[in-house]
């Protein structure tokens, strides 16, 4: 390995040391090729004790000693994904708590609970991550970890909230919900405990309202997401609420309830300004011609194209999944 030589400092590892500076003339170009051996532990003790001696005195040596340690240590973190994970929870630990306050704190222990609660209902309802109600999943191992070195960070700074008990949180991420045999069961526990630290968390609500839904428990799901369409401040959570209400109505052939709430959609304009709802126009048709409502379900159709002339393939195979509107 050879350390020596301007082009050989990566950007971002010397400090204000220029990369001309890296090699001096002399006993410092000598003691530079020694310390490169040092790192590399090929230096013989009698040799290593003088460079030892010369980076004591030398400020420029010294530098480089420490720059060559840095990048040898970075080479090995990244060799070993696991220590590098530990390396950045430890400096997470460190910096935490300078800038944040105890309730900015616990809105974000509660974004962990809600981002890996909802990673594992999807995996458990949804395999191929079709219901996308928000941003995709998050990789659950890598946040677990990402939390626990958090909470650890809290901990040690002691600027949490008192009325969180942070040590069982962190028993959460680190093998409590191992015991849990059902990966669904280990989603909802995390939801719940982040409905639990920030109850007004819509969207962990939502995402509890749609386990209820799977499993069954429709009046629990309906008063839910009736609860977060009523008292949502985020008008796209609104209308998360309002379009899984309107399944439910479908799926109960209430179709009138089910245009109601989709109606609220399109004339809150989240229709045109979320892509996630460019299908409502379609839905709100198909539900005027189960009603035999040939004039509104025709008009429905005909606006959503007017609207989205680039989609008309999508909309398209909208008409292919709905057997009932080719009949």
């Amino acid at each position: 390995m050879s350390w020596i030589g301007g082009s050989d400092k990566g950007a971002g590892f010397g400090g204000s040391t220029t990369a001309g500076s890296w090699v001096g003339s002399g006993d410092c170009q000598h003691f530079q090729v020694d310390l490169s051996c040092l790192v590399d532990g090929e230096l013989v003790e009698s040799a290593a004790a003088r460079a030892m001696a010369h980076m004591e005195t030398c400020a420029g040596c010294r530098e480089f000693f420490e720059d060559v340690r840095l990048q040898v240590r970075l080479h090995v973190d990244l060799a070993t994904p696991d220590q590098l994970l530990e390396r950045y929870g430890a400096l997470a630990r460190a910096r935490l708590g300078e800038t944040l306050d105890a309730e900015e704190l616990a809105d974000k222990l509660a974004t962990v609970f809600y981002q890996v609660g909802k990673a594992y209902v999807l995996a458990a309802v949804d395999p191929g991550y079709r219901q996308r109600v928000f941003a995709p999943p998050v990789k659950i191992d890598s946040t677990r970890a990402d939390g626990r070195a958090f909470i650890d960070g809290v901990m040690a700074s002691g600027r949490g909230s008192p009325a969180i008990d942070w040590r069982r949180a962190r028993g959460l991420l680190n093998g409590k919900l191992e015991k849990l045999e059902s990966t669904l069961e280990k989603g909802k526990r995390l939801l719940a405990e982040c409905l639990a630290v920030t109850p007004e968390h819509e969207e962990a609500r939502i995402y509890l309202a749609f386990v209820a839904q799977h499993e069954g428990k429709t009046l629990r799901a309906v008063e839910e997401y009736r609860r977060v369409f009523k008292t949502g401040v985020n008008e796209v959570n609104r209308g998360h609420a309002a379009t899984q209400l309107a399944l439910i109505y479908e799926s109960q052939d209430e179709y009138r309830k089910a245009i109601a709430c989709l109606r609220w959609v399109t004339q809150s304009g989240l229709a045109e300004l979320e892509e996630r709802f460019f299908f409502v126009r379609f839905n709100i048709g198909m539900y005027y011609a189960h009603l035999r409502d040939a004039e509104r379900s025709l008009g429905a159709f005909r606006k959503l194209l007017d609207l989205h002339p680039e989609r008309v393939a999508d909309i398209a195979k909208f008409f292919s999944r709905s057997p009932r509107l080719r009949a």
